[in-house]
């Protein structure tokens, strides 16, 4: 898919306006310079960037009500999907919060969402903070078992946990859920046939 189509879906299904676009195409410039250094993401995705990396963290929007609540970010590394639902957000009273272990991914956070003035809190390891968000959304985070413990353990409050999966999604259900049950339901990834998104009802 062309970066043209990409960006006519994030504007025309996701209701993206002229300057978070405008934002998005800083945020990918200054993460590539910043790749050249640390390998954020891999190589072999910068060049599908726009596809691979923002519009399969844009789809988590159709999820979310922006209107009240806050959401958490688990293992934000270099945004994705973090910064690109906090550049989407409408709502100022509406908190985005980023988790992310590693300094140097941090320091990148930190720079980012100042150079785009986007209101996020960035935050160290999830086991070192106090989790009360509404919304939670994980990304290339951990394996979904361990999502799953994170989500139950330390986030405290009920909330709606949205994870991005791979192939392997059915699999990975049936292992997290062979203690303890939950009310989830799968919709199909945008951006890959064989992806899915997790949508799980944590109830506290």
């Amino acid at each position: 898919m062309q970066d043209s189509e990409v960006i006519k879906i994030l504007q025309n299904q996701f209701s993206y306006n002229s300057k978070s676009i405008s934002d998005l195409e800083l945020f990918i410039k200054e993460l590539l310079k910043a790749n050249s250094r640390h390998n954020f993401i891999s190589k072999s995705t910068e060049s599908k960037i726009w596809h691979r990396h923002i519009l399969d963290s844009a789809q988590l929007i159709k999820f979310i009500d922006f209107s009240k609540g806050s959401l958490s970010d688990l293992g934000s590394g270099a945004g994705f999907p973090g910064i690109i639902l906090a550049l989407f957000n409408p709502n100022k009273d509406f908190h985005v919060k980023l988790y992310e272990k590693s300094p140097v991914k941090r320091e990148f956070l930190e720079d980012i969402s100042n150079k785009l003035s986007i209101k996020v809190k960035i935050c160290g390891n999830i086991y070192d903070e106090i989790i009360d968000s509404s919304y939670v959304v994980a990304r290339a985070f951990k394996k979904f078992d361990s999502v799953i413990q994170v989500s139950r353990e330390i986030v405290k409050k009920s909330h709606k946990l949205l994870v991005l999966k791979g192939r392997n999604a059915q699999k990975d259900l049936k292992k997290a859920f062979k203690n303890e049950k939950y009310d989830y339901k799968i919709q199909n990834s945008i951006t890959d046939k064989d992806s899915k998104i997790i949508i799980v009802d944590i109830k506290k």
